[in-house]
C-alpha cells in the first residue's frame, strides 16, 4: 500500500511513506478535512485503532493507549506530496517531535484494522501513523477527561458542538 522512502519531518528522517488514521476534526465531512486534507489524499477508507480510548478535549479529541477501539479513517497520500501533507498534520497537531516537552500529540506508529470490504473479505491491519495525546496530556485526560462512548468522535460529541 505504501512505498519505502525516507522523509524528513520535526522528529526526524520518516523511514516510509505509511499512511495516516484520523478520529477527529480529520474525519471527511469534518472542517480540517477540508483545509488540510482537500486534494492531498489518494484514497480514503474507514478503519478502526484497536486497543484506544478517545477522550474529548478543548475543541478537538484525543485518543490514548487503552482497552478499546478508535474510529476513523485511513488517508493515503496523493503521489508527490507526502512530505509536505506530513509536514501540515504534524503542525496541526503540534508535534515538534519524539517526546519534545511541548507535544500536544506523539505521531506514532501503529497496525489499525479496515474492516471487511465483502462476505469473502476478512479485512486486513495496515501501519499507519496515528496522532496519539503526548504523555502530560494523557495524564491529564486519565485523571480528569471526559471519554467519548465507543470512540467515535462527531460533531455531537462533547468538544464536537
Amino acid at each position: 500500500m505504501t512505498a519505502a522512502v525516507t522523509t524528513t519531518a520535526p522528529g526526524g528522517p520518516v523511514a516510509a511513506e505509511l499512511p495516516f488514521f484520523v478520529y477527529g476534526t480529520l474525519l471527511p465531512g469534518e472542517p480540517n478535512h477540508d483545509l488540510f486534507l482537500r486534494g492531498r489524499t489518494a484514497g480514503e477508507r474507514p478503519a478502526v485503532l484497536p486497543r484506544a480510548l478517545l477522550y474529548d478535549g478543548p475543541g478537538y479529541p484525543y485518543a490514548i493507549e487503552g482497552h478499546g477501539r478508535v474510529h476513523g479513517t485511513l488517508l493515503v497520500a496523493a503521489p508527490g506530496i507526502y512530505g509536505e501533507l506530513l509536514g501540515l498534520l504534524d503542525h496541526l497537531e503540534e508535534f515538534l517531535g519524539p517526546g519534545h516537552p511541548r507535544n500536544l500529540y506523539e505521531r506514532v506508529v501503529r497496525e489499525v484494522e479496515l474492516p471487511a470490504r465483502g462476505a469473502s473479505d476478512g479485512g486486513e491491519s495496515v501501519r499507519a501513523w496515528v496522532y496519539l495525546a503526548a504523555a502530560a496530556v494523557t495524564r491529564s485526560l486519565r485523571t480528569g477527561g471526559v471519554l467519548i462512548p465507543e470512540g467515535r468522535w462527531t460533531r455531537s460529541s462533547p468538544s464536537g458542538g
